[in-house]
């Protein structure tokens, strides 16, 4: 879904869901995923009332990362559930995902050490600095699985 989507009005913003790329586990491997959250709702809170308003589950710990031009992240897991130019690849296959920074680069990582051996790599080969605000998600956000 496009972000630009959201400037419809909140009634025919009905069943408008959220999708994200997500770097999920399956068999204790690592797994290149599209989850989907939603769907919108209408906010009903003052200063935003009539919004779209999408609630992702409570989050905590949020960090806001710079990561310098051509920064090689390694093989590792998620340190948490969290969310530039971004390559991402899976150590036992050869799925990828190609993340470009802007209104449409929004990555989920939750392949963390509890439901991934291996992890992924992730690796910034663009020549600018990639701004990452990792929020870690807690394990009832709502969303499903749409794709792998």
């Amino acid at each position: 879904m496009r972000l630009t989507t959201l400037a419809l009005s909140a009634s025919a913003a009905a069943g408008l869901s959220l999708n994200i790329t997500a770097i999920g586990a399956a068999k204790g491997e690592s797994t290149v995923e599209c989850w989907q959250f939603g769907p919108f709702a209408s906010s009903t809170t003052p200063g935003t009332i009539g919004a779209l308003n999408l609630f992702m589950g409570d989050m905590a710990n949020a960090t806001y990362t710079v990561l310098p031009p051509r920064f090689d992240g390694g093989w590792h897991v998620a340190p948490a559930r969290h969310t530039g130019l971004i390559h991402i690849t899976l150590p036992n296959g050869t799925d990828e995902a190609w993340i470009h920074g802007g209104k449409h680069g929004l990555i989920i990582a939750a392949d963390t050490r509890e439901v991934s051996a291996h992890g992924h790599r992730t690796q910034y080969p663009g020549n600018a600095a990639t701004i990452a605000l990792q929020v870690p998600l807690r394990d009832d956000a709502a969303f499903r699985v749409y794709g792998k």
